[in-house]
């Protein structure tokens, strides 16, 4: 069952993952974010992969702003992006097909063109995680991964500039 899969994997990863009866409405049906992790209500999850997604926002959010995270984020279009992009190569990293994620249901109707984005050169969102240090956007050379393919899966703490 990719539930499983995908909260086995969010653990291992250091993202906390908890299970509880939840509220009928959240923001997303089944899930809330609740002190930097996540909370799930089988009974209530409408789509396994909007786990994925939710956990996207999180891992890509610096480490000493995660435990500031509950409820609806307010996202920005750059947040939202990256935790698409990190949750399509999540999918791809679990063996679940990415379509889990970008159902029908979601993304405002836009989930085919999404897919279709993702999978292609230049996927959008892979910017962003190439300048968060958890992968390259092409072949520098230096082995490390390219999307899909992720060298870590949480954002570390940006280093701050000397200028």
């Amino acid at each position: 069952m990719p539930l499983d899969r995908i909260v086995t994997f969010l653990r291992e990863i250091g993202l906390p993952v908890a299970e509880r009866s939840l509220p009928d409405k959240t923001f997303v049906p089944g899930i809330l974010i609740e002190n930097g992790g996540l909370v799930i209500d089988r009974a209530r999850l409408t789509y396994p992969g909007d786990l994925l997604h939710e956990a996207g926002h999180i891992a890509v959010t610096p480490p000493s702003q995660r435990a500031a995270m509950s409820g609806d984020l307010n996202s920005t279009q750059a947040d939202e992006i990256a935790a698409q992009a990190w949750s399509y190569a999540a999918a791809v990293h679990l063996g679940i097909d990415p379509a889990v994620v970008f159902h029908p249901a979601g993304y405002h109707g836009a989930s085919e063109s999404l897919l279709a984005a993702m999978s292609g050169p230049g996927a959008p969102g892979s910017p962003l995680l190439h300048w968060f240090g958890l992968t390259r956007m092409h072949d520098d050379g230096s082995g490390a991964p390219i999307f899909p393919r992720m060298s870590a899966w949480l954002r570390p703490e940006p280093v701050e500039s000397a200028n």
